[in-house]
């Protein structure tokens, strides 16, 4: 209970309650990842986005991922994370195949490629 209630509420800080929307031009796109993620190794909701450009889906060993149980035979490259940015909902039935996919992160819609661009840039940094 207590992890569903972690998750809606970082969901709603994400979706609006921060300030920081998808239409405001002035907020750094990947700003929105700091809701739930941590730019180094630190686990914070979510696990830590450091070294995750390239690296397999599913591979923090310091964060238990629900959508491996479907198979996560692919690494976080842009073609990836650009669907999964956009609507990680519908990325991760497409990516493991299976319709009943789920995952514990909430749809971005981070879909303007040059916002897109801008987190990837800030992944590869990290």
């Amino acid at each position: 209970m207590k992890k569903v209630l972690m998750i809606a509420a970082s969901a709603a800080f994400v979706l609006g309650i921060s300030g920081l929307t998808a239409t405001d031009s002035n907020a750094a796109a990947w700003s929105k990842c700091k809701a739930c993620h941590n730019f180094t190794a630190k686990k914070k909701v979510g696990p830590g986005l450091a070294g995750v450009f390239g690296r397999k889906a599913g591979a923090d060993p310091k964060f238990k991922y629900k959508y491996t149980k479907y198979g996560s035979d692919w690494s976080w490259d842009e073609a990836h994370l650009k669907k999964w940015m956009c609507n990680s909902k519908k990325a991760i039935k497409e990516f493991t195949g299976n319709k009943k996919a789920k995952t514990k992160m909430p749809a971005q819609k981070i879909c303007d490629p040059a916002k897109q661009d801008e987190v990837i840039a800030k992944l590869k940094a990290s």
